[in-house]
Order: C-alpha cells, then sequence, then structure tokens
C-alpha cells in the first residue's frame, strides 16, 4: 500500500490531467458544461473516483454522465501517459452534490433568519415572566446598609453565628 499522502498527491494530479483532457483531447459536446472537483485514489493506488459538476438540469447531467463513460477510456490513457506510477487507475466518474447541497442548506439558512426576524419581533414587544427585580430581600428598599455601620464588636457576632452547636465552624 502507498503512503496516504502520495494517493492525495496523486489525486491532485489526477484531477488537473482529466480536467485539461477534458479541455483539450475530448470534443464531445455533452461534456463542455463539466467541471472536475474533486478526485480521490485508494490507498493501492488502483482506483481513481473523480467528481464532477455540471450546470444544468437532469437531462444535461444525464447526458454528461453517459458522455464521460464514453470517454473514459481516453481520459485513462491521457491519465496513464501523465502520471508515474506502475499501473494506471481505473477511473470511476461520480456526480458531485455538492451544489444541490449548497442551495439546500441556503434554503435552510434563509428559512432560518426569516424565523429569527419573527421571533426578534415578537420578542421586542414582550414583557419579562415576574417581577422586575427576581431577587427576594428581607431589608426594606429605604434602608441603606454601608460597612462602616460594622464594629469589631459586630465582626465577632458574625463569627459566632458561623459557629454550630459543638462549637465547630
Amino acid at each position: 500500500m502507498a503512503d496516504p499522502a502520495r494517493a492525495a498527491k496523486l489525486a491532485q494530479r489526477i484531477k488537473v490531467v482529466v480536467a485539461e483532457a477534458l479541455g483539450r483531447k475530448v470534443k464531445d459536446p455533452r461534456l463542455e458544461g463539466i467541471t472536475v472537483t474533486d478526485a480521490r485514489v485508494t490507498n493501492d493506488l488502483q482506483h481513481a473516483t473523480i467528481y464532477y459538476t455540471v450546470f444544468g438540469d437532469q437531462v444535461v447531467q444525464a447526458d454528461a454522465a453517459k458522455g464521460l463513460e464514453k470517454a473514459k477510456g481516453v481520459l485513462r490513457q491521457e491519465v496513464g501517459r501523465n502520471i508515474t506510477v506502475r499501473l494506471t487507475p481505473t477511473l470511476e466518474f461520480v456526480a458531485d452534490q455538492i451544489p444541490v447541497n449548497a442551495s439546500n442548506l441556503e434554503e435552510l439558512l434563509r428559512a432560518a433568519k426569516k424565523r429569527d426576524a419573527e421571533v426578534a419581533a415578537l420578542a421586542a414587544g414582550a414583557k419579562h415572566a415576574g417581577d422586575a427585580d427576581p431577587y427576594k430581600s428581607d431589608i426594606p428598599e429605604d434602608v441603606e446598609i454601608d460597612e462602616d455601620d460594622f464594629d469589631e464588636e459586630d465582626e465577632d457576632l458574625i463569627d459566632d453565628e458561623e459557629l454550630d452547636e459543638d462549637g465547630n465552624k
């Protein structure tokens, strides 16, 4: 088995070679709008999976898939000429779902933003549940407590209050 770093480098090289071959060598009109987005090679360097996107409807995408299957031999031959491995890997073409997933994600984000705006509008006029001051106190509000009011005797009283029945703290 090859080093994973070597497989990654080979995958990037295959991606470039296939993209260039689609633009220069293959003259099929069905393959004109194809963009090679990624390539992955197994660690034994025997199989390469090439991800591509095609802008258009389902018919255009199906035609592009058929065109790639037809041009697979020419593309594999071009890959074999441009890489330095003992065996040329087999090529598999997979339609990349990233644009579809990205548009779905954008739609979800748009819906979430709309719901956030609705919640913000509801929260703008809302009042908090409960009292304005949720912290209850036994001390009347008009009495102010200063630290200067405590004497050393008061500190002794505070220390005595902290002792339990046995005289332990």
